[in-house]
């Protein structure tokens, strides 16, 4: 049974989407809570497509929004993978009819764990390679044609300064482990890592943001509000964290054969930003000053046991 507060939600973010012309219907409507950006209500409209609304959190997301808006519309006319396509786009409300396919996984916000929509111990043939030969795509467009339609674009010495100089800012804000300190500063200043390219990347590329069809081919990918032309091998660490450095190898020989660029230490790159991901966790910590997010960093950053 849906709660009050849970109705009172999905009310307001149908309202809002009704103001903007769009005759979605509340009744059937789910409501979404795992996103750390945006409330997601899933509405059908008259005709009985089904529609995803999206509402900000914070006022810092609406500014990434604008961002997130730029690089959607190169990519439906530089990517064969399906992407929102969004037809409202407000401060208050962004909204979009809903992509085909599944999730490779949803949320229990409860468990705080993946409920998967696909075999994953191993994925399968079919998913590793339609996932490879997206990034291959998505990694080889034209990074000049992206910048120019607003994407953000970082070049390979700039990331690594940017990477460089987040270690500092989140040592002396939050601080962090001296193991984990010392691995860093190993990794940040040994050039054999770092690739000496940048690549247009999705940038959080965890399971709800890829769907599947039945068969468990990649068909889309949703959430682009961390993409830019950076360090492709961003969109690897993930991937690594949940299915282990033998399943990212598998990944890397698909993504090699589809044409993607690949270097002699990438993943071992990929390990260390894996090692690193604590950044990422006090950097939004930083961002959002919420209690919850800044004890997850405190944890990660070994400064707190849990």
């Amino acid at each position: 049974m849906t709660n009050l507060v849970e109705k009172q939600l999905i009310t307001e973010i149908v309202g809002l989407a009704r103001n903007q012309g769009l005759r979605v219907r509340s009744e059937n409507a789910q409501l979404n809570e795992t996103g750390m950006d945006f409330q997601v209500v899933f509405a059908e409209d008259d005709t009985g497509m089904q529609w995803v609304l999206r509402k900000p959190r914070r006022s810092d997301v609406v500014e990434r929004a604008s961002a997130e808006g730029k690089t959607l519309a190169f990519l439906r006319a530089n990517l064969t993978a399906d992407v929102p396509d969004w037809k409202i786009h407000t401060p208050e409300l962004i909204a979009y009819p809903m992509l085909k396919g599944t999730p490779t996984a949803e949320i229990d916000l409860e468990q705080k764990q993946y409920v998967w929509n696909m075999n994953h111990q191993p994925p399968s043939d079919d998913f590793v390679h339609t996932l490879a030969g997206i990034l291959a795509e998505l990694h080889g467009t034209n990074q000049t044609a992206a910048g120019q339609s607003g994407i953000e674009v970082i070049m390979p010495e700039d990331f690594r300064q940017m990477t460089a100089d987040s270690m500092v800012d989140v040592k002396n804000k939050l601080g962090v482990s001296s193991q984990l300190w010392e691995r860093w500063q190993t990794w940040i200043n040994d050039d054999a890592y770092w690739p000496g390219f940048s690549a247009l990347i999705h940038g959080d590329l965890h399971p709800p943001h890829i769907l599947i069809d039945q068969n468990e081919r990649v068909t889309g990918l949703l959430d682009w509000t961390e993409a830019k032309v950076a360090d492709p091998a961003k969109d690897f660490v993930l991937y690594q964290t949940i299915f282990g450095e033998k399943e990212t190898a598998r990944l890397l020989e698909h993504y090699d054969r589809a044409g993607g660029r690949i270097w002699t230490k990438m993943q071992e790159h990929i390990s260390e930003m894996q090692a690193a991901y604590p950044l990422e966790i006090a950097k939004l910590a930083l961002q959002t000053q919420q209690e919850e997010h800044v004890h997850m960093a405190l944890e990660a950053l070994g400064v707190i046991s849990d």
